[in-house]
């Protein structure tokens, strides 16, 4: 019957009278630049999250951007993040001309390896990137005892992890709220997804979110007066209106995405040939990405893509071999578990309105085509 790796149309339909009036509310008001929507969102938002406050931004990609800047992760200094992971966790460091310093992942949870980015810590390193990938948490606590060790600022990229939760010194926090700047995505596919793009980011430090403020609009918190070179980078008070729609039903969102991954590890757990990531412990989950690992990957893509059944990769080539960062050294063979988790992992369909008999059609295809292996 086909299975739509994502879709935002089932989503509006049953919510159609929300959006619309949401949208045309701002329409009729015309403040499209930083308009009452925006501003209440980011209360709502903070509030949600348990953190002091929330900075609406242009996109998650931008919110990187205007964090490294402020956190000071330019001009050479060294910053230890993931090679597997979105290009904007690296990308954010080195177009401020800092150093992005990478380092392998867990394979069994996916996320970076933080015994292993100890190892990488210099008289030059400035700060840390932990990237809450999928489904969960990089652990924070081991993240935060290095930062506070060596004295490194971190940056949480929390943008695929909205309602994510990690335990850290015996109480339960939200991803984005441990370090020093929390930044979120809000891509049509994230957990909570905007119409278009747009990102926040969080602080619990009065001082950060004065500069996150200002840098969004030019450096400028008075019109025409500039205190930094900043950047335009503002949320856009239409997409403020949408997610303030979202940010209302958010837990039945998370708790739909849980049923089906749930769903999936019963039919596929145990499986020929295919593992599923793991769980660590203190983590609280949000299944963002629903993913399996596979040797013949390829194949099964194309296989699902031919019965009509939607499915992608995050992410088929580490950023330690992408082109662009070939100035920094790196070869084949330096980090090989995210080499090889970049061969063999696979997303399958996973959104709130998915239905029982999607999530078993696809189960369906991945076991007719494991058994033929």
């Amino acid at each position: 019957m086909g299975v739509p790796f994502f879709t935002t149309v089932r989503e509006y339909a049953a919510r159609k009278n929300e959006f619309d009036s949401a949208v045309g509310a701002v329409m009729e008001r015309g403040d499209f630049i930083l308009g009452k929507e925006v501003a209440e969102f980011e209360q709502e938002a903070a509030s949600w999250l348990g953190v002091k406050y929330a900075v609406g931004l242009a996109s998650g990609s931008d919110a990187l951007v205007l964090a490294a800047d402020i956190l000071g992760f330019s001009a050479g200094a060294e910053v230890l993040t993931p090679t597997f992971t979105f290009f904007a966790s690296a990308s954010c460091v080195a177009r401020l001309g800092g150093k992005p310093v990478f380092i392998d992942m867990d394979e069994e949870t996916l996320a970076m390896d933080t015994a292993k980015a100890a190892e990488r810590v210099t008289e030059r390193t400035k700060g840390i990137i932990p990237v809450h990938l999928f489904q969960q948490t990089t652990p924070m606590q081991a993240v935060l005892d290095m930062a506070k060790k060596h004295g490194l600022s971190v940056l949480e990229d929390a943008a695929e992890a909205w309602g994510m939760e990690n335990r850290v010194d015996g109480c339960w926090r939200r991803a984005g709220t441990m370090g020093d700047i929390g930044i979120f995505s809000f891509f049509p596919t994230k957990t909570i997804g905007a119409y278009g793009d747009a990102g926040l980011a969080v602080t619990d430090d009065e001082e950060l979110h004065r500069k996150l403020k200002s840098y969004r609009v030019h450096g400028s918190l008075a019109k025409y007066q500039h205190d930094y070179i900043g950047y335009n980078s503002r949320l856009d008070t239409i997409q403020a209106a949408v997610l303030r729609v979202k940010l209302r039903s958010i837990e039945a969102a998370i708790a739909a995405r849980a049923r089906h991954a749930a769903h999936y590890n019963a039919r596929l757990e145990g499986a020929p040939g295919i593992r599923i990531p793991k769980v660590a412990a203190d983590n609280k989950p949000v299944f963002y990405v629903y993913n399996i690992l596979i040797d013949d990957r390829d194949g099964l893509s194309a296989y699902l893509k031919e019965k009509g059944i939607g499915c992608t990769i995050y992410y088929p080539k580490p950023l330690h071999l992408q082109a662009c960062f070939s100035c920094l050294g790196y070869k084949e063979g330096d980090f090989p578990v995210a080499e090889s988790v970049s061969r063999r992992i696979l997303a399958l369909p996973i959104f709130p309105e998915l239905s029982d008999d999607e999530v078993d059609e696809v189960c369906d295809r991945i076991l007719a085509f494991s058994r033929k292996r």
